[in-house]
């Protein structure tokens, strides 16, 4: 069985250190199962509108090209953070995006992305269906934030996990340099979900003994009980590390993170701009205890430090990619991509499809018995589900003392 058209991807949201390998497995399996042309849409569904495409085939051209895309962190594409409408006949939107893609002959769209990127493959495959169109609509999941539904875990979290894990090692280390009481916040990427705080537990081990608390927004945070756990730990230590989700709330479902700045921004699916709650901890540790406290933001770095990728991690995201298209050479449509765990030990996941309406806006969260009692570490059960998940390393292709990426070569098409 070959591909009987063209195919076009996208990458949309918050990008991942892998979230390229899969952009690499959607189209060297594309290209090998007969696709004539794959596009990639420069800036998601969004630049795809303003007809912003290339023919992927100029920018990948060897087998090195297609090495140095795996290692390359961030959306070789671009993203974008577009809410399409609801589907209806004679939407103006749609009707531009379904005008674009005839013109192209695609009869296969591939997007990458997390919660809000399968609510996009949701509603193009709605909208075909309304019009009969033959177009097949698969998502490929990504997201550092573990919180896509149904799939085992997402691609672009292990490699995260990793990151996480090894600096607050390196953190831990750190304060143990002076002899005086401190106390350091981390702050770790997560609105909602707690996946990528609960991480930083496994940098404990033989030679670490790991953060002192974690905090995740799973579990309503008490300010007061807080700083009377910190007064307790340093009763019998100079340096204490806290590990928190940047989306912890209070008990009226503030954001700890409003408390120290206003957080009016938000993104185009409604979504407030968060930073700030170990920044708020720590000044507030500073003015209640009186000790030395700082707060350390990992921000942007979680999410693009490509010299630390886990290789379990970077081959499943090629997986995804290629699973994808051969669902839909099959027939498939209006599905995304799963990751089903069949054995712990060896670790062992396949791939599986399963429909895109079951999952898109639906938030996997942490399960609240893999978070200890008094809600301020994770259990062991959660250390094992995310351990596999972080394991062995792709090393980079390093050029002069520094890691070699792959960019695009030149402007995309637009009419």
């Amino acid at each position: 069985m070959r591909m009987n058209g063209n195919a076009i991807v996208g990458q949309s949201g918050g990008p991942t250190a892998v979230i390229n390998s899969s952009l690499v497995g959607v189209y060297k399996t594309a290209r090998d199962l007969g696709a004539p042309t794959v596009y990639g849409m420069l800036n998601g569904v969004q630049g795809l509108l303003s007809e912003r495409y290339v023919d992927l085939s100029n920018h990948i051209q060897s087998d090195l090209d297609i090495e140095l895309l795996k290692r390359t962190p961030s959306s070789f594409l671009g993203s974008c953070r577009f809410k399409l409408p609801e589907p209806e006949l004679g939407n103006e939107v749609f009707e531009k995006i379904f005008e674009i893609l005839k013109k192209l002959d695609i009869r296969y769209f591939f997007y990458i992305g997390g919660n809000d990127s399968m609510d996009t493959i949701k509603k193009l495959s709605d909208y075909a269906e309304l019009i009969h169109s033959s177009i097949r609509f698969m998502g490929v999941p990504k997201t550092i934030d573990n919180d896509l539904d149904v799939t085992d875990h997402t691609p672009g979290f292990g490699s995260a996990a990793k990151y996480i894990a090894s600096i607050t090692k390196e953190i831990i280390r750190d304060g143990l340099v002076y002899d005086i009481d401190s106390v350091t916040i981390i702050e770790i990427m997560g609105r909602n979900a707690g996946w990528l705080a609960g991480a930083a537990a496994l940098a404990k081990g033989e030679d670490c003994e790991g953060p002192d608390l974690i905090f995740l927004p799973e579990v309503e945070f008490d300010m007061e009980l807080f700083m009377d756990k910190v007064r307790e730990l340093q009763k019998t230590k100079k340096s204490v590390v806290i590990a928190v989700s940047e989306g912890i709330r209070l008990a009226d479902g503030r954001y700890v993170a409003e408390l120290g700045a206003d957080l009016g921004r938000e993104d185009a699916f409604g979504h407030k701009i968060l930073t700030g709650a170990a920044t708020y901890l720590s000044r507030e540790i500073g003015r209640q205890i009186g000790c030395k406290s700082r707060a350390i933001e990992f921000n942007t770095l979680q999410r693009c430090a490509s010299h630390i990728v886990s290789r379990v991690d970077i081959t499943e995201a090629f997986q995804v990619g290629g699973a994808a298209v051969k669902a839909a050479m099959e027939g498939q449509t209006g599905k995304m991509v799963t990751l089903k765990r069949v054995s712990d030990d060896p670790y062992i996941c396949v791939t599986d499809t399963f429909d895109v309406h079951k999952i898109a806006n639906v938030e996997k969260k942490v399960p609240r018995e893999w978070i200890n009692e008094s809600g301020d570490y994770v259990t062991e059960a959660f250390e094992h589900y995310v351990r596999p998940l972080i394991q062995a390393e792709l090393t980079p292709m390093m050029v002069d003392g520094l890691p070699r990426h792959l960019t695009l070569r030149d402007k995309a098409h637009k009419n």
